[in-house]
This record gives C-alpha cells, structure tokens and sequence, in this order.
C-alpha cells in the first residue's frame, strides 16, 4: 500500500492488537507516522499544552484566563492529540488550506483514544463550524472531518458568522470581537456536557466563545477536543 502522506510505497505488519480488534493498518509509513509529536506525560490542567515537571498545574495563558471574570470558567479543558511542530504545520497547510481531505483518516486512531480517555460518550460532539462564506471557499469543515472520525454521532447546533480570519486578530482583538457563533436547530440543552471540536487550538477564543453560547442556553459544562496545541 502507498503512505497518505508522502505516497511512498510501504508493507505494513500486521500486529496482535490489529489481529484481536479488527483494526485497518496504519495508513501512513512509519517515517511519515514518527513525525508527528504526540502530547504525552504532564500538562495544562487547562489548555493541554505540555508542561515540564517543574511548571505549576496551570500555564501562563491559562493563568491570565483564570483571572478574567468574563471568560476564566467557560470552558472546562481543552485536550489536544499533537504539538504543532514544522512537520504537522505542513500537513495542515496541506489538509485545510490545498483541500486534501481523506488526510483527516491519518488522525483518526489517536483522535478516538484521547476522545474516549478525556471525554467518552457521555459527552455531546458538536464540531466548530465555519461560516457559509469560508466553507463554500475551503471545500469543507476541518472540524467536521474530525468529528467524523469519532464513534459517536455529532451535532450542527452551532453556526457562525463571517468575519475576518482569528489569525490576522490579536489576542486583545479576538477578544473584543463580536461572538460570531449563534444556535441553529438545538433541543433544549439544560444539564448537556459538550465536547467542541476544532483542528488547532492556539489562544483558546474561537472555543471559548462557542462554549459561552451554549452554556448561556443552559448546558452543564463544555470542554474541547482539539487535533493540535500550538
């Protein structure tokens, strides 16, 4: 079979886990599977940003959230699977900018584990959606793809506004921008935990903003799985 990636030719072997459980092989070489950082041992309580053992629980950004009234307890954790490293840089850039869609299939293993180690199936999957205008411009919704790749439904409760990309903004005026996120064809959701979907997590506003709209209409406590912690 040919890697996702780099397209070159491999023979993957099969192992016992993969024997017992049924599961597909990996669908990228092992060079292409070893550039990738997964997040392992200590960190953010908050955010999920690796921290080294001598750190505090909480990171600076974190910190600095903590003591913002308006925003400091809206979202209850992020998680994320990767650190964002030159590698995976240029995988997104080819996955969300060129379009390259079924890479999201390279994620899905590690995607599912931290799902079900962090959150689990009590928790409702609503992925982060994209304006009308930016999706009909990318083809489709990175977040989407991710909760796809989950065994639990998903749901579109959200939609969003068109606005100037986040990462043209900074922080002070991603902050003092208008929540562009508003409910579509949501059941009550009074005592729902939510977990948001999204592909990189890098100050936490576009997922904190999201969350306030739905604990705002009554859900018990949102967290966010993200796919990379830049």
């Amino acid at each position: 079979m040919n890697c996702l990636l780099c397209h070159s030719p491999y023979y993957p072997i099969a192992s016992w886990r993969q024997l017992l459980f049924l599961e597909d092989p990996d669908v990228l070489c092992p060079r292409c599977r070893g550039s990738f950082a997964v997040i392992r041992g200590r960190v953010c309580e908050t955010c999920g940003r690796p921290l080294d053992e001598a750190s505090p629980s909480l990171c600076a950004d974190c910190l600095r959230w903590q003591d913002d009234e308006q925003w400091g307890k809206v979202l209850v954790k992020n998680r994320s699977v990767y650190v964002y490293n030159d590698w995976m840089k240029d995988v997104v850039a080819l996955w969300k900018f060129r379009g390259d869609y079924v890479i999201a299939e390279a994620f899905r293993r590690p995607f599912v584990q931290v799902f079900f180690r962090q959150f689990g199936r009590g928790w409702h999957v609503v992925p982060i959606p994209l304006s009308r205008e930016r999706l009909d411009e990318r083809g489709f919704n990175q977040a989407e793809a991710l909760a796809r790749l989950l065994p639990s439904p998903y749901f579109l409760w959200l939609a969003r506004r068109h606005s100037e990309k986040q990462s043209k903004k900074s922080r002070r005026e991603r902050l003092d921008t208008d929540n562009p996120f508003f409910l579509v064809d949501c059941p009550p959701l009074a005592g729902k935990r939510i977990v948001l979907i999204d592909d990189i997590y890098t100050t936490g506003i576009t997922v904190r903003h999201a969350a306030r709209v739905l604990l705002e209409a009554g859900a018990a406590e949102v967290g966010a799985l993200t796919l990379v912690r830049a």
